[in-house]
């Protein structure tokens, strides 16, 4: 029987707890919701259930397709077991669509689809504004080695064949999205979390938006948003 015991980090949604297994955590999903680097905070109810079990359904789905990911056991309604990563600090974003910050920095047209996909990395460092950095930076500044980086690419577009599938068939664009990893016993493991929070869906007919767009755009209705995402594609919330 694993123990969570003490607190080890509080991130912007999620508090990482150490346990009686010095090779496991427990992830604890919090209700908070911020954009802007943490500039906005505000409290929904549900949210943390609604993405401990969203995130946990997308891993099952993940290992089932042959990506190592850090989801051991769901223990709660907003707590999940995993595996203790080395984290490499730096995010791996895919675009399939047009939106966001690419918009704004290239100048390209919202919604415009984008083939093949775009892949870019991004330093997880929220004083700096999580700065785009290439290959180079990551191995000069030793964030990761040549073979890490490699694989971290080839588990991204991986994912993306996977998720791409199941969101298209739940009538959804998967528009965008960024990955974590970390390492463990040796091996390149998807880590932290895959949710409405950091990813973009619209819905396939309406192009509505459907993640946390509607925070960061004030449109309201953002856990029902994360509650119809996940109902569409069979996660058991209740």
């Amino acid at each position: 029987m694993v123990e969570k015991t003490t607190e080890l980090y509080r991130g912007k949604a999620k508090t990482v707890y150490a346990t009686s297994n010095p090779d496991l955590l427990v992830l604890h999903f919090r209700n908070d919701t911020s954009a802007f680097d943490g500039q906005r905070i505000e409290q929904l109810d549900r949210k943390g259930m609604v993405n401990n079990k969203f995130n946990f359904f997308i891993m099952q789905k993940l290992e089932e397709a042959g990506i190592p990911t850090q989801a051991v056991e769901l223990l709660s309604d907003t707590e999940v077991l995993v595996k203790r990563l080395t984290m490499i600090p730096v995010e791996c974003v895919v675009r399939n669509v047009a939106s966001g910050s690419l918009v704004r920095r290239l100048g390209v047209q919202d919604g415009l689809e984008l083939n093949p996909p775009t892949f870019e990395m991004f330093l997880k460092n929220d004083a700096l504004h999580d700065p785009m950095v290439n290959e180079y930076h990551v191995r000069s500044f030793g964030w990761a080695t040549e073979e890490q980086l490699a694989r971290m690419k080839e588990l991204t577009f991986q994912v993306n064949a996977v998720l791409n599938k199941l969101f298209d068939d739940a009538g959804m664009i998967l528009v965008d999205f960024k990955l974590e990893f970390g390492v463990f016993n040796g091996e390149i493991v998807l880590g932290d979390e895959f949710s409405p929070d950091g990813c973009r869906l619209w819905d396939k007919a309406t192009r509505n938006k459907l993640d946390k767009d509607r925070f960061r755009q004030g449109l309201g209705g953002v856990v029902e948003a994360y509650e119809e995402v996940a109902n569409r594609l069979g996660v058991k919330l209740d």
